[in-house]
């Protein structure tokens, strides 16, 4: 059911836009390479954001590694050492970051109208259900 003031559903939970940017050369660009940028900008470190992210070392520096690749400027620049050691956002990183939510921005605008309409579609008595095929664990 939507409510008549902003066409969300009553439960309050709204339709949304997940960008996820695919390039020619097989590299890729989502929300959370995004956030890991943000991430690194503020602490500055790979192990630092690993843990403010609550993501494993190994998966944080493999994201790093795999923006860096992905580009031929660097987004990340690091400071490998056990003490003086870090990591620094580049000024590409920072523009990469910046154009990614101005892409989301601009999608979650452009559709708004259509996620509004597709939403006041919803059937109030949907329930999501394991696919064909896979055991439901019951809850607790």
């Amino acid at each position: 059911m939507a409510d008549a003031a902003d066409g969300a559903p009553a439960s309050g939970k709204r339709a949304g836009i997940h960008v996820e940017l695919s390039f020619p050369n097989g590299g890729s660009l989502g929300e959370a390479d995004v956030a890991l940028i943000e991430t690194l900008q503020r602490c500055r470190s790979i192990l630092g954001a690993s843990k403010l992210m609550g993501l494993s070392y190994r998966k944080t520096w493999l994201m790093t590694d795999a923006l860096n690749r992905t580009f031929e400027s660097k987004v990340v620049e690091t400071f490998p050492g056990r003490r003086g050691g870090g990591a620094e956002v580049t000024a590409f990183g920072l523009r990469l970051a910046a154009l990614f939510r101005s892409i989301e921005r601009r999608s979650s605008s452009a559709s708004a109208a259509a996620l509004a309409e597709l939403t006041a579609a919803l059937s109030s008595t949907f329930e999501v259900q394991a696919p064909a095929g896979v055991e439901e664990v019951p809850p607790g």
